[in-house]
């Protein structure tokens, strides 16, 4: 008996509305920029015309390897929403999410190395531009 395209889901996942996957020259980019010497993140202009921004603290958020992917599910959280901090007295300098290297994976992703250590993410432009959002940014 064969499974595929079966996907189990939570109640709250099945109540969302399904958003149609961009293709084409939507997952296109025209122009990527990274300032990583500037702190300011990351913006794509992509070949349909559309631009998006992200800075480097939603982009960390988002990471979509499979570790950082299966946490935020767990918890409920959305691409680019940061996992809540523990309340303690004295809460620990965490220094700001900047990537220590970009380096282009094909024609199909970037991927970042993280000042936290972390480089387990392609971010696919397909994942980009879909997590873009009608909004068009995320700073």
């Amino acid at each position: 008996m064969s499974h595929e395209g079966i996907k189990f889901v939570r109640a709250e996942e099945a109540a969302r509305p399904e958003t149609p996957k961009l293709t084409g020259d939507a997952i296109k980019p025209a122009k990527i920029r990274v300032d990583k010497t500037g702190g300011t993140g990351m913006s794509i202009t992509w070949a349909d015309g559309h631009e998006s921004h992200w800075n480097f603290a939603w982009l960390r958020a988002a990471c979509p390897c499979a570790t950082c992917h299966e946490e935020r599910e767990a918890d409920g959280r959305e691409p680019g929403v940061a996992k809540p901090k523990p309340t303690t007295l004295l809460p620990m300098y965490e220094a700001p999410a900047r990537p220590v290297e970009v380096t282009p994976v094909g024609k199909y992703a970037i991927r970042f190395k993280w000042n936290d250590g972390h480089e387990a993410g392609l971010y696919s432009w397909d994942y980009l531009r879909n997590v873009c959002g009608e909004a068009g940014s995320r700073e």
